[in-house]
């Protein structure tokens, strides 16, 4: 059996100062919430969670919110609470969660095409994706690194066509559309917790929404079919988040708003370094509150993605490329994507790199990260030019 191995460049074990793409932010007050629940002997799923429940639903300013073991556990449960899904239309840029639940409830994967500047669902090639559904179709539009998608548009287009939508809002805690919290805007939303997102559980995963029925179905499924102890109404799975995880969830919550404004402040570090070079900082919508779980930059090509990326490796930058390809060429879509090419995520693929902005990148250290960007820019211009002649 092969074993994973991490993908930690060599480049970067040469350089002396080293800075993560993510970490997640633990202190004292983290660890003793934890300590607490564990002294309890109150571990699985209770209170704890009940009361994360509540508080997360009122962040997000909806009436329930469904806490589960993972983002992928609440998508899967969410679709199958929904019920009847024939197709599932995602961007075809994302991570690989947002689709895979929609096969486990046996429903047809469509992949949108994505605006090239802010990386999420386009409703000009969402239109057409519609027009190929015939009733039962939920459409997910993908709160991509932080920044909101186009909901005005992707709603009314699914409003006019009957369809539900359903906010992937796993990179996006806290973030805004037109001053409402993703999550909150469509038909129901689902969050990660993952250590590397804008707060984490360690494991988790959350669905929002307004509607009783639905939030009752879904914590039903993710408890084995229950409303009371072993009496079992439906077919149900154990999704359940546990007490442990709810706790940290607690005091990292707390935290998101000032974990989400060191984000956006090293953004805008980056954002004033980048102007200087030819390497193109995230577009902000308008309308949008962009959290940036991830800062996204645009490089002209994949060589010169790939030439930034080793530079800033070899100083302790731990840039990556993002998604390697679009998800319709994933090998495990390869017998129902069908053959065809959506040009956006393409382009974005072959030159998109994500730096690190988390909130433990200090001002200084973002700084260096633009400097080193700035100081490679002008060593390949100097390069390419030299070529030329």
């Amino acid at each position: 059996m092969k074993r994973f191995k991490p993908q930690t460049s060599p480049y970067a074990l040469m350089a002396e100062k080293q800075i993560p793409i993510a970490r997640p932010v633990i202190g004292d007050e983290e660890i003793n919430a934890v300590a607490d629940v564990l002294n309890s002997g109150m571990l699985a799923q209770g209170e704890v969670v009940y009361k994360f429940e509540e508080e997360f639903a009122h962040y997000v300013g909806v009436k329930h919110a469904i806490a589960t073991s993972s983002g992928t556990t609440a998508l899967h449960t969410l679709l199958w609470a929904i019920g009847n899904v024939r197709d599932v239309l995602v961007p075809s840029l994302t991570f690989i969660a947002t689709a895979t639940p929609a096969i486990f409830v046996g429903a047809r994967v469509q992949f949108v095409d994505i605006d090239r500047r802010t990386y999420n669902m386009a409703p000009e090639f969402l239109a057409h994706a519609i027009s190929k559904c015939d009733g039962g179709a939920v459409v997910i539009p993908v709160h991509l690194y932080g920044q909101p998608a186009d909901m005005d548009e992707i709603m009314d287009l699914c409003e006019e066509a009957g369809m539900v939508v359903v906010e992937d809002a796993c990179q996006a805690h806290g973030a805004l559309y037109d001053g409402k919290k993703v999550g909150g805007i469509g038909y129901a939303g689902v969050f990660s917790f993952y250590p590397t997102k804008n707060m984490t559980t360690i494991e988790g995963g959350m669905i929002t929404t307004n509607d009783d029925d639905l939030a009752e179905m879904c914590r039903m499924i993710r408890d084995h079919g229950q409303r009371e102890h072993y009496r079992h109404e439906i077919l149900g799975h154990n999704f359940r988040m546990t007490n442990v995880s709810a706790a940290l969830g607690l005091v990292q919550l707390k935290k998101l708003e000032k974990m989400n404004d060191a984000r956006i402040r090293n953004a805008k570090i980056l954002d004033e370094h980048l102007k200087n070079t030819g390497v193109l900082p995230p577009y902000v919508a308008e309308k949008r509150k962009h959290v940036y779980h991830l800062y996204s930059a645009l490089c002209p090509d994949r060589k010169a993605r790939d030439s930034l990326l080793q530079y800033l490796n070899e100083r302790g930058v731990g840039a990556r490329v993002g998604y390697p390809m679009p998800i319709y060429r994933q090998k495990v879509f390869h017998d129902i994507a069908g053959n065809f090419v959506h040009e956006n995520a393409e382009y974005v693929v072959e030159r998109h790199i994500l730096l690190p902005v988390h909130p433990l990148v200090s001002v200084d250290d973002a700084h260096y990260i633009g400097e080193c960007v700035e100081n490679w820019w002008e060593k390949w211009t100097d390069g390419q030019r030299a070529k030329s002649q």
